[in-house]
Parts: C-alpha cells; sequence; structure tokens
C-alpha cells in the first residue's frame, strides 16, 4: 500500500487490486472521494469521469471497487469499452454469481466468493450507468441503446414514486438478477446480547453491544456520533424529542471515516445539535454510556467523538467501523457464538419492534431509521417460522394439534 499526496491538496491512499487499482483520495475539507488508475499511476479517464457524477458518496466508493473488477475482467479478455455487448456484460455478471443459461468461459475471482444477491443488484447497476454514461459521450451507442430500454410499471413501482398512478414507464436493467427480493436476515442467537455483555472487555465494548442492540444501529451511525450529538436527559435543548435521543448526522468529515449512511440536513444552533435523524435511546444505553464515560473516555480527546480506541499507539483516537467489527467478532467468538457481524443487532432489533407493535411498519421504520416502509416489508415482515402460531397451524394442517 502506498500513500502520497495527490492534486488540490487531496491526501491520497492507494489500494492495489491487482492490474487496476482503487485510489481514495481525503479531500483539505474532509471529504472523501474515488478514483481508480492504471499500474502505472494514470488516471482511467473513462472510470473516473463517470466516477465523479458520485463525488463524496458512499455509493462513489462502491461503484468503484465494483467497476475495477469489471474493467480488469475486460482487460484480461482483451475488449475495449467500444466492443464490449449486452452478452458480454451477461456473462460477467454470470462469472461473479449471477444465473445465467451460457458458456461462462474462464473462471474469474479465483479463492474470492461470487456477489450475493445484493452485491449483483449494485453491480448490474453500476455497470448500467457506466455504459449508459459512455454511450452518451458517443462511445458503444448500441450497447446504451440496449441498456437505456424501458419496462411497464409494476404495482411497487407505482406505489414508490411520486404520483405513481400516471406513471407509464420504468427504467429496465437486463443484467440485474432475477427472481423475488424478499430477504431472510440472520439474527442473533438466543442469548446472545448478555453472552457477548458478560465478554466484552471493557466498558466501552459493553456500550458498542448495548446500543446496537437497543438502538438498531448501523454500525457506521454509530462510530459516527460525536458527543454533541447525544442528548440523554428528557427535554433537551434542541426540543425535537421530549425523552432521551441522538442525533445520527451525516459528517463526511469525521477522522475515523465512519459515517451516517441518511444524509438529513442537521445543524448546530447556539451549541445545540438539532435535525440529522433522531433516535431514541433505552436506559441501559444510558447506563452503558455513564460507565464508559466516567471510566475510560480520555479527558484530552478533542476530536468530540463518542468511540474511541483504548489500547495501543492510537489510544484516545476515535474508533473506525472496522475496529468495532473486529472486536465484535473476537466477542462473538470466546463467546462461543462464532463470528458475530454488527448488522445482526440491527435485523434482530427490527424483528423485535415488529412483534412487540403488531406488525406495525410505520413504527418499525421510524424506530430503526428507515427510510420507507417498503424496505421493512421487504426485509422482515414475513412470518417467523419459529413462532408458536406458525407451528400450531402446521400442526393442525399435519392433523398433529392436540
Amino acid at each position: 500500500m502506498y500513500a502520497g499526496t495527490g492534486s488540490e491538496g487531496h491526501v491520497a491512499r492507494e489500494i492495489v487490486i491487482g492490474q487496476l487499482r482503487v485510489q481514495q483520495l481525503a479531500r483539505a475539507d474532509g471529504r472523501r472521494s474515488w478514483t481508480i488508475l492504471w499500474p502505472e499511476g494514470l488516471v482511467h479517464a473513462e472510470a473516473d469521469r463517470w466516477l465523479r457524477e458520485h463525488d463524496g458518496s458512499g455509493t462513489q466508493r462502491t461503484y468503484a471497487y465494483l467497476l475495477v473488477d469489471h474493467l480488469r475482467w475486460l482487460d484480461r479478455e482483451c475488449l475495449g469499452l467500444e466492443a464490449v455487448t449486452l452478452r458480454d456484460l451477461q456473462r460477467y455478471m454470470g462469472i461473479v454469481g449471477a444465473e445465467v443459461a451460457m458458456p461462462l468461459g474462464e473462471p474469474w475471482r479465483a479463492g474470492k466468493r461470487l456477489y450475493g444477491r445484493a452485491a449483483l443488484s449494485a453491480a448490474a447497476a453500476c455497470l448500467k450507468g457506466f455504459y449508459l454514461h459512455q454511450a452518451s459521450l458517443g462511445v458503444n451507442g448500441d450497447l446504451g441503446g440496449v441498456l437505456g430500454r424501458t419496462r411497464l410499471p409494476s404495482r411497487a413501482d407505482r406505489r414508490r414514486s411520486f404520483l405513481g398512478h400516471v406513471k407509464t414507464s420504468a427504467p429496465a436493467n437486463p443484467l440485474a438478477p432475477r427472481g423475488p427480493g424478499r430477504r431472510h436476515p440472520k439474527m442473533l442467537p438466543d442469548g446472545a446480547r448478555e453472552k457477548l455483555v458478560a465478554a466484552a472487555g471493557s466498558a466501552r465494548d459493553v456500550l458498542v453491544v448495548t446500543w446496537l442492540a437497543d438502538g438498531g444501529l448501523r454500525i457506521g451511525e454509530l462510530c459516527g456520533l460525536h458527543l454533541a450529538d447525544l442528548h440523554l436527559r428528557d427535554d433537551a435543548a434542541c426540543g425535537q424529542c421530549r425523552v432521551p435521543h441522538v442525533h445520527v448526522c451525516h459528517r463526511p468529515g469525521n477522522p475515523n471515516g465512519a459515517g451516517a449512511k441518511t444524509k438529513y440536513p442537521w445543524r448546530v444552533q447556539d451549541g445545540t445539535v438539532t435535525g440529522g435523524l433522531i433516535r431514541q435511546v433505552s436506559p441501559a444505553m444510558i447506563h452503558a454510556y455513564f460507565d464508559y464515560m466516567t471510566g475510560e473516555y480520555p479527558g484530552g480527546a478533542r476530536h468530540g467523538m463518542l468511540l474511541v480506541q483504548l489500547h495501543g499507539t492510537d489510544a484516545g483516537q476515535p474508533l473506525a467501523a472496522a475496529g468495532a467489527r473486529q472486536m465484535l467478532g473476537r466477542a462473538g467468538e470466546r463467546a462461543g457464538l462464532g463470528r458475530v457481524r454488527p448488522h445482526a443487532f440491527r435485523h434482530t432489533f427490527a424483528n423485535a419492534v415488529l412483534d412487540a407493535s403488531g406488525g406495525n411498519l410505520l413504527i418499525a421504520r421510524d424506530a430503526g431509521g428507515w427510510a420507507s416502509t417498503a424496505v421493512v416489508d421487504e426485509i422482515y415482515a414475513h412470518v417467523d417460522m419459529h413462532d408458536a402460531a406458525f407451528g400450531a397451524a402446521l400442526a393442525t394442517v399435519w392433523g398433529e394439534a392436540r
């Protein structure tokens, strides 16, 4: 890995992936962006021009890593951008994990996992956007015409769209994975929270487990919190929520690189944070916070972030999301749970809120900070196969009910 200084005062961090490589640029104002370089250090002009349309967003980072893999494959296949066909793109999607009925040719991504459904959907969107951009510049217009076709809108399209009742067409992507999109998220095992708290090595680690479990926070949201975002008493000065809560604010310049996925507007007025995504906190979250702040939080920390590193040469510096994931992984192994991933807390939280609210999608949406009830419905609002009523219904059908 190489670190150097880029143009316009950016600090560049180079991530080598085979021949082409992704380079992260840390801007002087704290924002980050990503581009793709050739092995000799020259910018891949076509990729950079398209990635700039997503400048400064998490989408740009995701697309950079998905696109660099595709461009490396094109290089191996000796295909230029002007010669790529829809069949080539479908073949590539099949090689990385999609179900396509055609010869795929030589293996690709040897030793790496194939893409899951979510990654395949993102890759399909990435490739469509990239080649439509090329077509708009006069490169491979035939492929652009195929990718730019539309379809009749579905009921879900109409429901999601403003004035959906007059919608007559919807974008189509021939590269997108087929089949139903319902997902079955992985939940935490029963008693996982208590076991993880017992296996935690510090008050900070207890706070991480407690806040993920009771708050349903994403790991980036938790690691991106500042002390000023925490309003942990009734009738806080912000006046936006009467009970203890936090303001999840999107800050692209956080020193640990963590950031909220949602980008609701926020500001600091008279020293008080207002706006952002407001999430209520539990008494257990407040208790874990005070244990951590009174026992472990360094008094000389000036960055103002909630989570810090406790050991090593970087002690006192903000804790990155990768560090929190590693901590949970180690705690899970010690607790006999295997590798615990932070998002399992969010899945378990959403499922618990739906159960407690009688399946109310609006309550679950606001409690977990989702943008729409459609996401909650797609991922979580299906029957729990371990539910007693579910088992009783099947027992009746099987003639085993008593």
